[in-house]
């Protein structure tokens, strides 16, 4: 497969250069590697066809079948369900939510019988598709990820000593639990600018004084403070104290279901989600902001998030679970002996770490360095990989 990078500004100039085995530093920040048929990037089916300059969306629109196989087409049409990244953060991400199944639908049908223009700055819904993903952590990977149980925040909080905080605080204070997150959380996003200047400057003053403190805080505080000094007065620097500061270890995944608001602020991992644009953004963004559709999306829900290590599947497969239909991300350690990636449906194997060795039912074999990824389709049984180093396996989540 041949691959397009996104050059967003929060992306690293090296990851993922060094990763395609690219001159570094980059001449401009590389944030995605995108592998899929995504129709804003789909990827190339090198030696696939006449040309061989067949995109993968190309092809699986004509035939789904044989490149998605009966389940997936039938369950998601001529569309492959995922998308699979190299996310390589330098810098901070919006703080952001996905709407569930029935919110994405229900939202994108109310804007397109409103007429708001698919490329308009202030359209919520691109598509009608929600938008669950995991992220598996490729080198340390730092996250804010969901609410925060509600007692250890107002803990956390409280240590400031911000008397302009003590109205917000006593909304979580006096009700530690969803309610209380939600109350707390609608205020701080809807803080006039006339207040909110004032009360974060007081907030990250406190913030320096608690990190010098040693405060078991720091990595919070000093988060709050790296977050304004990038986007100043945005009140997304609030709320993130509002979240899990979660850090991965390479190996290790975070799975992100609809509500859970989020922002990756640094490191590089490989990434898979639903194939959708629907991103509901909740600040540290020049970006289109709605608090009300925000907050008809968000889970509330407060405590300590999940992380992943992966369930052992056959032959020291490690499988990251999650509950969605649309896919399946798994972690291949190569070795000598053949690992078989039967499937019934459609996969993508990128290789991370050394070389894999892909061999066909018929004998035909292929090399895929470091950096480089291969589509085998729903057609193509009994294709085995073997080699040195790590391999990860994208497919759908329709496999029991």
């Amino acid at each position: 497969m041949r691959n397009q990078v996104r050059p967003y500004a929060w992306g690293s100039r090296t990851a993922i250069s060094e990763l395609l085995g690219r001159p570094t530093p980059a001449p401009h920040p590389e944030a995605e590697l995108w592998m899929g048929a995504h129709p804003g990037d789909p990827s190339v089916l090198e030696g696939f066809g006449s040309d061989g300059t067949v995109t993968l969306a190309d092809a699986v629109d004509r035939d789904p079948e044989a490149m998605l196989g009966s389940a997936v087409a039938a369950k998601f049409g001529a569309r492959l369900p995922f998308l699979l990244k190299v996310l390589a953060a330098a810098e901070p991400l919006s703080l952001q939510a996905h709407p569930s199944p029935a919110q994405a639908a229900h939202g994108f049908e109310l804007e397109e019988r409103l007429g708001v223009p698919l490329d308009s700055p202030d359209r919520n819904y691109k598509d009608s598709w929600h938008k669950p993903e995991l992220v598996c952590a490729l080198t340390e990977f730092h996250a804010l990820c969901g609410f925060r149980d509600p007692a250890v925040t107002v803990e956390l909080l409280t240590e400031l000593a911000v008397p302009q905080l003590d109205h917000y605080l006593s909304l979580l204070s006096g009700q530690p639990d969803r309610d209380g997150v939600r109350a707390l959380f609608s205020s701080i996003v809807t803080v006039p600018a006339s207040l909110l200047d004032p009360l974060l400057a007081a907030v990250l003053q406190a913030c320096v004084a608690r990190v010098r403190a040693g405060s078991r805080f720091a990595a919070e505080y000093r988060t709050a403070l790296e977050l304004g000094e990038r986007y100043p007065g945005d009140p997304g620097v609030l709320a993130s104290l509002l979240l899990n500061r979660v850090t991965l270890q390479p190996g290790q995944a975070l799975y992100l279901d609809a509500g859970n608001l989020h922002a990756y602020l640094e490191g590089v991992g490989v990434e898979i989600m639903a194939n959708s644009d629907n991103v509901l953004r909740g600040g540290l963004t020049p970006k289109h902001v709605d608090v009300p559709e925000l907050m008809r999306v968000l889970d509330f829900t407060a405590g300590d998030v999940p992380v992943l290590g992966g369930d052992a599947g056959p032959d020291g497969e490690l499988v990251y679970t999650t509950p969605v239909p649309e896919f399946r991300l798994s972690r291949l350690e190569l070795s000598d002996r053949p690992y078989r990636l039967d499937h019934d449906g459609p996969q993508i194997l990128l290789v991370t770490e050394g070389t894999a060795e892909l061999v066909a039912a018929d004998g035909a074999a292929l090399t895929v360095p470091r950096g480089r990824s291969v589509w085998v389709p729903a057609a193509d049984r009994g294709v085995t990989v073997h080699g040195t180093g790590v391999a990860y396996r994208a497919m759908d989540g329709l496999a029991p």
